[in-house]
């Protein structure tokens, strides 16, 4: 696995990459790569970094792993690949946008304009092998992205973080309430949604509220 991550990054995360842990990761997603299908393909696995750059974050939603469907995954937690039926979850995500800022349900679910406009869009564990879920997990992803939120929560101010369910909300410890907005709300997934955890949280108005109120750009959440 080549650490092909924007340097913007790199400042801030490079100490990361040299310890003993990481590099047993790369050792084991370099095999996993060569022995198995797995996603995102290997060009991708750092695009949540690569499309929202440090100094350009705004937003943080946290996911827990890649989609492991055949070519769903790109890189970016809830997103899709161009052309893909939209998973459950990112179903859910735009019946709430509809409803929330009026959007329009898109054709495409690749969140990238998203990304591209300073929401990190990043998951826990940030490879799969196909059709395996959770088969990458504890293997040092989770300790790096956690160390992300840290970094995240030191060395900016002001960042909306969107924890979306019992696995996202538990990252509150990591974030400093006194520097950063925090909302919470039960996950997209239909488990959760279905249930009433999740419709009418109207996130995505309140976070353009909130960016809004410290004179930064809003998020354009509108995706075609």
């Amino acid at each position: 696995m080549n650490v092909s991550i924007d340097s913007s990054w790199k400042n801030h995360l490079s100490e990361e990459f040299e310890k003993p842990y990481f590099q047993s990761l790369v050792e084991f997603v370099k095999y996993e790569y060569s022995s198995n299908i797995c996603y995102p393909i290997s060009s991708e696995i750092f695009n949540a970094f690569n499309h929202c750059k440090f100094n350009d974050l705004k937003v943080v939603i946290i996911g827990q792993d890649p989609y492991h469907g055949s070519n769903q995954a790109n890189g970016l937690c809830f997103s899709v690949n161009d052309g893909i039926s939209h998973p459950p979850s990112l179903i859910n995500i735009f019946k709430e946008l509809g409803t929330d800022i009026n959007m329009a349900y898109p054709k495409n679910g690749n969140l990238s304009p998203w990304a591209d406009q300073g929401v990190l869009l990043m998951n826990a564990t940030l490879t799969v092998r196909s059709h395996e879920a959770g088969s990458h997990q504890k293997k040092g992803w989770e300790t790096f992205t956690d160390e992300v939120i840290k970094c995240i929560s030191n060395q900016k101010d002001d960042v909306v973080f969107l924890l979306w369910g019992g696995f996202a909300k538990k990252k509150v410890k990591l974030i400093n309430p006194d520097k950063h907005h925090i909302l919470t709300s039960g996950h997209p997934s239909p488990l959760s949604a279905n249930r009433g955890y999740w419709f009418g949280n109207a996130h995505f108005s309140k976070t353009n509220d909130i960016l809004k109120s410290l004179d930064k750009d809003e998020i354009d959440w509108c995706i075609t």
